[in-house]
This record gives structure tokens, sequence and C-alpha cells, in this order.
């Protein structure tokens, strides 16, 4: 928060190619080489070092069609490795707090901070401090880009990282600075404008984010309403969005995979929805809410033929709302036999929990005859209190349910690489 009369000031602090920084940090073989990293099931680049995006390889595009450019250019190739990367992120979050008074966490490489009781400091050198800092506890670069707005740091970020003359830290306190920032400032890098509204500005003769700022205000309204209105606002310099030191309770929860082969067994369908259901109980438990919707769906590959292709979904209401492992896995397995069809080729499966509710007794509404149910859920809730303990203390997976089982279908990884900070056989050996 800011005290009376002083000005606010926002720091964006973004990691730098996160994911092919995560892979460098241990192998400091590919500092200087190009590194991409692919999405699940080895399937498309998610990820870009510099030298690879100055080969030409574009985000998004599947790996099969440019294997023989990676391979001509010794590209270094990864498989996602979510666990290293969730934890490299905890490093990196962990080290800003200690840098600043608030921070709010936007995603996994991306965090704001409230640096409006350091205006009396020299921005510039506390955030090259703040750079120096973290790529010393935890081997990430960043960029920093700070302005009096959410929007305006993060379009300060977006040249901190593009341009070598800002050394990776972007301050924009001055009208001058401001202004011409949003000069070199595309519509459609604009934070919230997006590919939809980018297409209607320009057509408008709205090209660059000082034309948007300059806009007539009655017409943004009409337009782009609130949402727009409150970005040409921050353009402008007025702040609009204040720092969520708290996190908003999540509206849904979903996990879901794509195969890395093809599944055309119940049974297999079976273990991988018990899974994905088990795990979206988990994250229950870990918010602290109970869900009050179930939905299931089950896919084959978007690129079969017309004639083979099926999709289907189906939700149901949790009556009452839990956050219980068995509840969720039997009610996922009566959705699952009911949209099931023989015959398909199944690559892809999900499981989503919605219409989330505190765990508290106040928001959960209790049945008129709640004796048996009442202490079938407090059993339920104890076993999940012991299963959740075991495995935070020996590990995920120690302990878990029958049903569950992601070895005979989980997504092809040929390329992961260890994980180094979370599990004790990866651990790197030094000898001296």
């Amino acid at each position: 928060m800011t005290l009376d009369g002083e000005l606010p000031m926002f720091a964006l602090v973004d990691c730098n190619n996160f994911y092919a920084s995560c892979e460098r940090v241990f192998n400091p073989l590919l500092q200087g080489r190009p590194v991409v990293v692919l999405s699940n099931n080895d399937g498309c680049i998610i990820a870009r070092s510099e030298e690879a995006k100055a080969l030409g390889i574009r985000m998004g595009t599947p790996e099969f069609k440019c294997r023989e450019l990676l391979r001509q250019h010794n590209v270094t190739v990864f498989s996602s490795n979510y666990p290293l990367y969730g934890d490299m992120s905890s490093r990196v979050m962990t080290t800003l707090a200690a840098l600043a008074p608030e921070i709010e966490v936007y995603s996994i490489d991306e965090a704001f901070l409230d640096m409006s009781s350091f205006r009396r400091y020299n921005l510039q050198e506390y955030g090259g401090l703040m750079r120096r800092t973290i790529r010393q506890h935890t081997g990430i670069p960043v960029s920093i880009g700070m302005a009096p707005t959410k929007t305006l740091a993060k379009a300060a970020n977006r040249l901190a990282k593009k341009d070598p003359h800002y050394q990776g830290v972007c301050i924009l306190s001055s009208d001058a600075d401001i202004r011409a920032a949003l000069e070199r400032t595309a519509v459609e890098d604009i934070w919230g404008i997006g590919r939809q509204w980018s297409a209607r500005l320009k057509l408008r003769g709205i090209y660059t984010a000082a034309d948007f700022a300059a806009a007539p205000a009655a017409w943004v309204q009409k337009h782009l309403h609130i949402v727009g209105a409150r970005i040409q606002a921050e353009l402008n310099g007025r702040s609009c969005l204040q720092m969520e030191l708290v996190r908003p309770q999540k509206q849904s929860i979903c996990t879901s995979r794509s195969f890395g082969r093809s599944v055309f067994l119940k049974e297999e369908l079976h273990q991988a929805v018990a899974t994905f259901a088990a795990k979206c109980a988990f994250k229950l438990r870990r918010e602290q809410a109970l869900a009050s919707m179930l939905t299931v769906f089950v896919s084959t590959s978007p690129f079969d033929a017309d004639g083979n292709r099926y999709w289907g979904t189906r939700t149901i209401a949790l009556r009452p709302p839990t956050q219980d492992s068995i509840a969720i896995i039997h009610a996922a397995g009566v959705i699952l036999d009911s949209v099931f069809q023989e015959g398909p080729a199944y690559k892809k499966a999900g499981v989503l929990v919605s219409g989330l509710v505190s765990d508290t007794m106040q928001a959960v509404p209790l049945p008129l005859f709640s004796d048996e149910e009442s202490a079938l859920d407090e059993r339920g809730g104890s076993i999940m209190r012991v299963m959740d303990a075991v495995n935070s203390h020996y590990g995920k997976g120690s302990i878990r349910l029958a049903a569950e089982n992601f070895e005979s279908w989980k997504p092809n990884q040929e390329r992961l690489s260890p994980c180094t900070t979370t599990r004790w056989s990866d651990i790197i050996s030094v000898r001296a």
C-alpha cells in the first residue's frame, strides 16, 4: 500500500525464456547454444532460448515440422519438466519476496512488486541489484520494468527484455519516458488488448500504445467497454489495477493430459480419469475448497479422419460438495461409463471440478438427514489428511488409491531432463 500523497510505482519482474533458462541452470554447457522445450507428448515448441529464436524457430511449431532445422543447427531439445520449472519458480519468487515489501505472483515466471516506498532510492541501481541477486540465488536471468501503473510496467518490461540499451532494467518515471515507450509499443503488444481488439483498433488508425492512449475516451468506453477504459487510463498514468496480495480463490480446477499412445480400452481410460480426478481432489484440499460440479471429457486426436473423431463429455452435480479423492474418483468413473464408446482411438482425457466453495462449515449447506453422510464424510476427510501427510513426508505418490495408474499410458517424454531439485535420485553429484 502507498502512503498518502505518495505516487505508486510498480515493478514487473519476468524470467527470460523461463523453461529454457531452467534447463541451462544445471547444464552450463548449454550457455550460448540454442535450446527449445517441447509441450506434452513432445509435440510443439513452447519455449526457446534467444539463440533458437534467432534461427527463426517459431513458438507453437510442431517438432516434426522443424526437425531438420533443429538437427542442422545442433539445437538441444528438451521434454517439458514441470516439476523442475515449478520448483525453480518458487525459488525465484522467494528471492523476490525478500527484495520488496509486497509481491503479487502473476504467473509461473512473472511477479509484480510494489516499489512505491523505494522512490527515494535509485531505482535503476536497485533493479540491477535485484537482477544480480536472483541470478546468484537461482541462476535464472530476469528482466525488470518499473512504472506508475501495472500496464506501463508491462510495457517497460518488454523494452527491458528487447532493447540491450536498458541492460535488463527499464524505468518509466517521467512523462517523456512514458511517451517514448508508448510510441515504441505496438497496439497488439499492450497488456490486455489481444489480437481481436488490436485488429479493430487498427481499422480506426490506432497502431501504437501512444495512439490508443490518445484515443477519445468515450469511443474506447463504447467499443472496448470497461476493460479497455481501464487499460487506456493505465497507459495515461492513472493506476486502476492494485496489487493482489491475496490470490482470489480459483473458480475451477482442471487436470488433463494427451496420451503418449492411442488408448482403446475402457479400463485404461478409467485409470487415466481416476488419476486426474485424484489430482483435482488434492488441489481442492490445497485450496481449502470443495467442488459442487464435476466434468469428465475424453477425445480422439483432432487430426483423425472426420468419421473417427469423437468428443465425449458430461457434467454432474456433487451432493454434498466434496474434496474427497474417493468420492470424486467414483463419480468420475460413473461419468466415464456414460460417455465412453467402443472403437475410437482415444488420445486425451481430463477432469474438471467447478462450483468451488470454501471448505469451512459455514459455506457448505448441510443435508436435512445428515447423520450417516456426515459420518462417511468425516471418515473420508480423515483418510485424505493421512494420505496427504504421508505423501508430503515421503514424496508424491508414496501412497495412492488403487484406481490410479499413470504408467501404461503416460505422455511421451523422450528428452526429459533430471528433476534435479525435486527428486533425491536426480541430485547432481560433484566430485573434487
